[in-house]
């Protein structure tokens, strides 16, 4: 018995393929998102005032940014199809992502690409509190969705495995995004490029054999974002104080 023990002591832990510390078979933190999600919508659903306190609109922005993230987890309460599409991509894609990278990486990756499509769509946004297209809100995990997309594809590429039908859905995404109005096709560039991006930084930390490399990618992006956003508000009017509707 005490053998036994000693050598459990000594073994290493379980990873992944790109050396992220591999969780159970099932996607749990992929099922608690959606499970917030879903939550999040049922509430908006039971009073508009939850809409109103986790929706992302630019002229709220330097009073209240966690909105940037929480938005991500809100969808349209009255467009049913906007929810059901982002959770059936979650869990088709996100499950799949969180079993390939372990639940940390996974979880950077997704709140990482979600605050990169907010940013981006900010950046096409005015942020004067005098323009009514100021407060004009946006919600929708989309962002993250995309980042997912590209994650999937730059790694499945890593690996020789197949992705042709992902590309093949990110591109009928992305003349939906032009064509169907009042559809952030902002959030779902920012959300591409990121996860892309942490995609390469992540099969290059495996390359190398570095997997480090990894989370100062995750962070590098991160600070990117956040700089972007910032740069977004220091060249526009100050936003004031006054009750978001």
């Amino acid at each position: 018995m005490d053998c036994i023990r000693q050598q459990a002591k000594g073994g290493r832990p379980q990873v992944t393929v790109f050396g992220g510390r591999a969780g159970s078979d099932r996607p749990y933190l992929t099922i608690a998102i959606i499970a917030i999600c879903v939550a999040v919508w049922l509430g908006e659903l039971a009073s508009p005032r939850v809409f109103q306190e986790v929706a992302f609109a630019p002229a709220l922005g330097t009073s209240e940014p966690w909105r940037l993230i929480t938005s991500a987890f809100a969808h349209s309460p009255h467009q049913p199809m906007h929810i059901i599409f982002n959770m059936l991509a979650l869990w088709i894609v996100g499950g799949y992502l969180e079993r390939m990278l372990g639940w940390a990486r996974y979880l950077a990756l997704y709140l990482v690409t979600a605050l990169a499509g907010s940013v981006t769509w900010l950046l096409f946004q005015p942020v004067d509190p005098s323009d009514p297209g100021a407060w004009v809100p946006v919600v929708g995990a989309s962002g993250a969705v995309f980042g997912l997309f590209a994650a999937v594809i730059v790694l499945n590429r890593h690996l020789g495995r197949e992705s042709s039908s992902m590309i093949a859905t990110i591109g009928i995404n992305a003349v939906i995004g032009f064509v169907v109005p009042n559809v952030a096709w902002e959030a779902h560039l920012g959300g591409l490029v990121a996860g892309g991006l942490l995609a390469l930084a992540i099969a290059a930390s495996r390359s190398r054999g570095k997997p480090a490399l990894a989370w100062v990618a995750i962070v590098a992006v991160l600070v990117i974002v956040l700089a972007l956003g910032v740069a977004k508000y220091a060249a526009s009017p100050a936003p004031v104080l006054i009750p978001f509707a």
